[in-house]
Formats: C-alpha cells, sequence, structure tokens
C-alpha cells in the first residue's frame, strides 16, 4: 500500500506537497465565499471559477511541451514561487478591506497561467521521483494527499472565514508554498529518474496530441475525463449553493459537505493504493459508481444524508482520479509525458471554464440538486465511451479496455 514512500525523495517531495495542498483548498474555499459574499450570484460563482481556470484549458498543450523540454524540478521551483506570489497579493487585498471583483478576476487569470505549467509538472514528476515500477503506487498516494487535504482546508477555511478573516486563508496558502520549494531543493539528485530533455524542433505540440490519439489507454481516458471533469467535478460551484440555497446553512455547512468528500477520497485512496490495477474496463467502473454516488447527493433530503452521500462521491472520485491518471502515464513513453499529462489537466481542470458557468446557470435557475444531476449524467456519458469498442459494436463493461 505504501510502496512509494519507502523512497527518501518521494517522502520528501510528498510531504511539501501535503501542507501546500492543504494551503491551496483553504484559498479555493476562500475564493468561493468571497465572490459569493461580493456578489450573492451564482452565475458570477461559476464564471469566478471559470476564469481561475481558463489558462489551464487555453494554454495545456503549450505547458506540456514546456515541461518536456525543461528539468520539472526547475519548472515546478518557478511556478511554486509565482503561486505564492498571488496568493499573498490576494491576501492584502482582502485584508485590506477595499477587495474588488475584478481583482479576483484578474488574480485568477495569473493563478490559471502558472497552474497550467504546474499541473502536469507535478504530475510528470512523480514518475521522476520513483521511477517507472512505483508509478501507479506514487499516484495513487499523491492523489491521497490531494484528499487528505480536501478534508483538512476546508475545515481550516472555515475557522478561519468565522474567526480571523477571509484574508488569511490566502495568505495560509501563501506560505504553503514555500514547503513545495523547500521539499524541491532538498530532493537528492542521485535518487531521481529525469527523462532527457526534449530537444527543441518544429511540429513537437502535433506530435504530442497525434501521440495521445492514436494510444487507446490514452485517448478514451482523456474523452471519459473531459466529460467527467466538465460537468462533475464543479463542486467548488455546486456545493455552495447546495449549502446556501437548498439546506440554509453558511460556511461551514460547505466545509462538512467538501469535507465528506475528502473523507470518502482519503479511503477510496488507501483502496486504490492497497489494490492494484489500472486499464480502461476500471475506470468504466469508477465512473459508474460515481454517476450513482452524485445522484445520492442530489437527491438527498437532509444535510446529514447529503454529508454521506458526499462521502461515497469521495470514494468514488479517487478511484476514477488514480486509475486514469496511473492509465496514462503508464501507457505514455516517458518523451511525451508531460504533454500527455498537460491533456489530463486540461480534461480535468481546464474543462472548468465550460462547465463551471453551466453549472451555475443551473443551480441559479432549477437549483443545486439538478445541477448535481447533470454531473451525473456526464459520469454515465463517460461509462459509454469507456464501453463502447473501437468497431463500433457496444459490448460489456468487463472487456472495455481491449
Amino acid at each position: 500500500m505504501f510502496a512509494a514512500l519507502a523512497v527518501p525523495n518521494f517522502r520528501r517531495y510528498v510531504s511539501g506537497q501535503a501542507l501546500s495542498l492543504i494551503g491551496t483548498w483553504v484559498e479555493t474555499v476562500a475564493q468561493a465565499l468571497l465572490v459569493l459574499r461580493l456578489t450573492h450570484s451564482g452565475i458570477v460563482l461559476g464564471l469566478a471559477t471559470a476564469t481561475r481556470y481558463a489558462p489551464i484549458l487555453l494554454l495545456s498543450p503549450h505547458a506540456g511541451l514546456l515541461v518536456d523540454r525543461y528539468s520539472k524540478r526547475r519548472v515546478l521551483l518557478c511556478t511554486q514561487i509565482g503561486l505564492g506570489l498571488v496568493s499573498a497579493l490576494l491576501g492584502v487585498a482582502v485584508l485590506g478591506g477595499g477587495v474588488r471583483l475584478w481583482q479576483v478576476f484578474v488574480l485568477a487569470v495569473a493563478f490559471g497561467a502558472l497552474s497550467a505549467v504546474d499541473n502536469p509538472a507535478r504530475q510528470a514528476f512523480v514518475a521522476e521521483v520513483v521511477g517507472h515500477d512505483l508509478i501507479r503506487n506514487a499516484v495513487t498516494l499523491n492523489s491521497t494527499t490531494v484528499n487528505v487535504a480536501r478534508v483538512i482546508g476546508p475545515t481550516i477555511a472555515a475557522v478561519l472565514a468565522t474567526t480571523i478573516g477571509l484574508g488569511w486563508c490566502f495568505v495560509v496558502n501563501a506560505v504553503s508554498f514555500g514547503f513545495v520549494v523547500v521539499s524541491l531543493l532538498s530532493l537528492r539528485a542521485d535518487g531521481l529518474h529525469p527523462a532527457p530533455p526534449l530537444p527543441r524542433r518544429r511540429g513537437q505540440l502535433l506530435e504530442g496530441l497525434r501521440y495521445a490519439a492514436r494510444v487507446p489507454a490514452i485517448i478514451r481516458p482523456l474523452l471519459m475525463m473531459a466529460l467527467v471533469g466538465t460537468f462533475t467535478f464543479e463542486f467548488e460551484v455546486s456545493l455552495p449553493l447546495l449549502a446556501h440555497t437548498t439546506f440554509g446553512g453558511g460556511d461551514t455547512t460547505y466545509s462538512w459537505l467538501i469535507g465528506g468528500v475528502g473523507a470518502g477520497a482519503v479511503a477510496g485512496g488507501l483502496y486504490a493504493a492497497r489494490s492494484a490495477g489500472t486499464g480502461v474496463a476500471r475506470l468504466t467502473r469508477a465512473s459508474l459508481a460515481y454517476a450513482v454516488a452524485v445522484g445520492l447527493v442530489s437527491v438527498a433530503p437532509t444535510l446529514p444524508t447529503a454529508i454521506a452521500a458526499c462521502v461515497l462521491v469521495g470514494v468514488a472520485s479517487v478511484i476514477f482520479l488514480t486509475t486514469g491518471n496511473s492509465t496514462i502515464q503508464l501507457a505514455a513513453e516517458p518523451a511525451y509525458r508531460g504533454r500527455v499529462t498537460a491533456l489530463w489537466s486540461m480534461a480535468l481542470v481546464g474543462s472548468t471554464p465550460i462547465g463551471s458557468p453551466v453549472i451555475g446557470a443551473v443551480s441559479d435557475a432549477a437549483g443545486p440538486r439538478y445541477a448535481l444531476a447533470l454531473g451525473a449524467a456526464a459520469c454515465l456519458a463517460a461509462v459509454v465511451v469507456g464501453a463502447w469498442p473501437a468497431g463500433g459494436r457496444p459490448k460489456a463493461l468487463k472487456g472495455a479496455d481491449r
């Protein structure tokens, strides 16, 4: 279950990532609450979330090529420092008492542009820290730390927001990036497995896209992730609105819902680390379970039942994510890994600018329950993609990865 932790460099790297990810979730919750306080609008919340992730949609293919061409460790040092500065600026603006909505949008664009490079660099760097044989275990453990942060981060955000103010949430995130910088500088170079930098030549961007398109174990997970990422993973929009409008709660109610997702994801991550397996068939089954779990949240009659359903969402989501990420990384040749993981980031996070305004609009027009139901339907569509064979005849889920 914890094989990758036997690698000293991975222990250092994942420790720094864990602390930083807690800060990231503190800021993620705080930004949603800040926008709702300024506007009281689900549509604006969706647009603000979309603005934060739009650069990932637009820049990810180029960012992946950048990651393949340069040292991933150096790229991460630059992006982590830049992200820390952006969070610090937003924290100062909020603490100053004169923060404006346009400032939130501008800094969200800057955060997204840096994240477009940071996301594929972080994912591809995991393979260089542990080597090929431990990729799946390392990816799973790394994803588990993300979801541990999802449990801790919203709780810290709720405490800070209700005691000393939202501004300190952004300051906490700014400081947390320093832990990643320290961990990166502490890694032993002789324990890394760096891929040779890709020599610069024309046509490498299209070459990466063509490569991903012709490998079934890469293209089908990418298509499935695009559907789920666009309409299902918009919990930064749907859950705050579910907490505020459906259950009549506040910041603490939202933190309980997102914390439920995180708690389930921790359990799912431990299961995924223990139960080895990759492939489109496993991903398809995870997508079906994800559809059921999100559907249960959409019809939950009370807050406790919604929190319980969110725990199931967390279990299904982390199994879906780790299976898909491990599948494409193991299928990708090292020279293409940066570009392939960038496409995964674009499908997972870059799809947010498309999905979050839709989810916000559906929530405003019909209610958050219908927005969550749309997410469940997207998971079912991903099941069809995973189960549909290349030859065009439908077949059972068991053979979906052939």
